[in-house]
């Protein structure tokens, strides 16, 4: 297998447009949830989440930076979300697909979750309902099918590789930089942008997730994302996108670029227990993070930091935790954990990009994020590093991200600090 490495990075999230943007808040401790205000939730158990900002000020989202106000119209937000985060990740990376030689080895792997929920549940179902079908866009399908913002991209930069989307759930971002790692590794492209999106924030999905009980009813949008905390009563949705550009290792120093970290294991296991629930010993979360170790070739020790999955709901939490400590055995207290869902909320099919990101920027920087609203840890979480409200300064060799599903689907990334 070939080596892989990390040479971009893009965000659109709760903290803001643009990975420098939004870093510095998320160290600093600041919060990107918020009240919702974009729809009625008088009738709705959730009321906050983790909103993009929009507008025209400096880190704010402004969909006219990147596409025309008609084409703005036919897109939904999570491609919207994609375009952007791609664009900021490619510039990061200074790589131009400039022949047709480069383009077809240059490749997307982009996915989601939910896909344009808010449309499909907006002017897809009132047209069919309340109107003729015949006023139904004929942009109505290509605006809403995850795969979209894959090929949304791939048009936008003519990257003529591999395309494809991960639908995972919440672990879809995680899995898409894992696939592409593999399409790196396996010499069937050189450079792929890669990550997942989401525009999860409206009535329906509230609705939906509040009726499987899964979402906080805490007002207060400060203190209503608690992973680990005694208080925690579900998770805080949001929106957003992470994307990065993965390279392989020989072409990325050959033209010069800026390398962050490089990918050295990458794991994927199933519960086969529940379509909701985890398996309630943790076996499936242990197993995706002990292959992404063995394939790394390293002891599980030897980890610095984890960007855990950290929902803040009352069972997922500690499963988690409960796998982590089995995977680093008595050691598990000299590793830094940390859950930046604290901050943003849980995004969904884009957690695990977003998460990647940060994860890399932690390992880039030598700074772990600070898990908010962790005043009073559960019982269970004694003992563990959870990097409580503040962040802090750490040499980092080795860290891992953890996303977890529906249906019991896991996925985890393993990074490392380029030495050479």
């Amino acid at each position: 297998m070939r080596r892989v490495v990390i040479t971009g990075l893009g965000t659109v999230n709760p903290l803001g447009n643009g990975v420098s943007h939004t870093w510095d808040k998320l160290i600093a401790g600041e919060s990107g949830i918020q009240k919702i205000e974009n729809f009625d939730t008088s009738d709705l158990v959730a009321k906050v989440g983790g909103v993009v900002p929009r507008g025209e000020e400096k880190g704010e989202f402004n969909p006219k930076d990147y596409l025309s106000p008609k084409e703005i119209r036919r897109t939904s937000d999570f491609i919207l979300f994609a375009i952007a985060a791609a664009d900021e990740a490619l510039a990061d990376s200074g790589y131009i697909a400039d022949t047709e030689e480069k383009q077809a080895r240059s490749g997307v792997v982009i996915g989601g979750g939910v896909g344009g929920i808010e449309d499909s549940a907006g002017s897809g179902i009132t047209v069919n309902l309340e109107r003729t079908p015949r006023k139904l866009s004929p942009f109505f399908l290509p605006s809403i099918l995850i795969n979209l913002a894959a090929g949304q991209v791939s048009i936008r930069h003519h990257f003529k590789g591999p395309n494809c989307a991960a639908v995972t759930a919440c672990a879809t971002g995680t899995h898409a930089i894992a696939d592409a790692a593999r399409l790196i590794g396996n010499d069937e492209a050189d450079v792929i942008l890669t990550g997942s999106a989401e525009s999860s924030i409206c009535r329906v999905s509230y609705a939906a997730f509040s009726a499987m009980k899964a979402l906080s009813s805490t007002e207060d949008p400060k203190v209503a994302s608690t992973p680990w905390n005694k208080s925690r009563n579900g998770f805080v949705m949001g929106e957003g996108a992470g994307v990065l550009v993965l390279e392989e290792y020989e072409h990325a120093k050959a033209r010069g670029a800026k390398i962050y970290a490089e990918i050295v294991g990458y794991g994927m296991s199933g519960d086969a227990h529940h379509i909701t629930a985890p398996a309630p010993d943790g076996s499936g979360a242990f197993r995706a993070m002990n292959a992404a170790v063995k394939r790394a070739g390293i002891n599980a020790n030897e980890i610095d930091y984890i960007n855990a999955h950290g929902t803040s709901t009352p069972l997922g939490d500690m499963l988690e935790l409960k796998a982590i400590k089995k995977l680093l055995g008595d050691d598990y207290g000299k590793t830094t954990i940390s859950s930046t869902k604290s901050a943003i909320g849980h995004l969904l099919g884009a957690s695990g990009s977003v998460e990647g990101v940060f994860l890399t920027k932690a390992l880039s920087e030598g700074v772990i994020p600070p898990t908010l609203n962790l005043t009073d840890p559960d019982d269970d979480a004694q003992g563990f590093d959870l990097t409580p409200l503040e962040s802090k300064k750490r040499d980092i060799k080795y860290a891992l991200s953890n996303s977890f599903g529906f249906g019991g689907t896991n996925g985890t990334i393993l990074i490392k600090k380029m030495e050479d």
